[in-house]
């Protein structure tokens, strides 16, 4: 059975609009960052500053914070020179606390818990004195206690810092 050309050309300009409608006003570029960030596509990060005692945790932290930018996407990373925004980041504590402990002595910990506080504020590179954003992030981690209790902790630190840092960026990018 064949169709009358109109038939057949109001079924193709009514599928090629069903097609094309099902798309409109949609874009990713620039959909995904808050209003007051649509101006930023490139961001510098200084190395963070360390308010704990735990010796290269500004590094640890800055590194994981490069990483959790690189991964999403949205923002690329820039120098000094050209970043559009400066991330200053500051580690201001790595608490511990027991979460399980022997059966029969209830001071030695089997399990712990770590959690990371990152303070942190986005500045605009063109004027220093204009803060885009800011917030205080925490991560936490949990580890077993074994023969080296401070190699379990060094061991857990990594993952807390990733934590706090994909909730900045989550602040960055979605406003959450």
């Amino acid at each position: 059975m064949t169709f009358p050309l109109s038939i057949r050309l109001t079924m193709v300009l009514g599928f090629l609009a069903t097609i094309f409608s099902s798309c409109a006003g949609y874009s990713i570029q620039g959909k995904l960052k808050p209003q007051a960030l649509q101006g930023v596509k490139r961001i510098h990060i200084p190395l963070f500053e360390n308010d704990t005692l735990m010796p290269r945790a500004d590094v640890m932290a800055t590194n994981s914070m490069t990483d959790a930018i690189s991964l999403d996407g949205t923002y690329k990373l820039a120098s000094s020179g050209d970043a559009d925004a400066i991330l200053r980041g500051k580690l201001q504590s790595i608490r511990y606390n027991q979460v399980r402990a022997t059966r029969l002595d209830t001071l030695r910990s089997e399990e712990m818990q770590n959690i990371v506080t990152l303070k942190w504020e986005l500045i605009d590179a063109r004027n220093p004195l204009r803060i885009i954003a800011t917030g205080l992030a925490t991560g936490n981690s949990r580890f077993a206690i074994d023969a080296n209790q401070q190699t379990a902790r060094n061991n857990a630190l990594p993952d807390a810092m990733q934590r706090a840092c994909k909730q900045i960026i989550g602040r960055l990018t979605d406003d959450f």
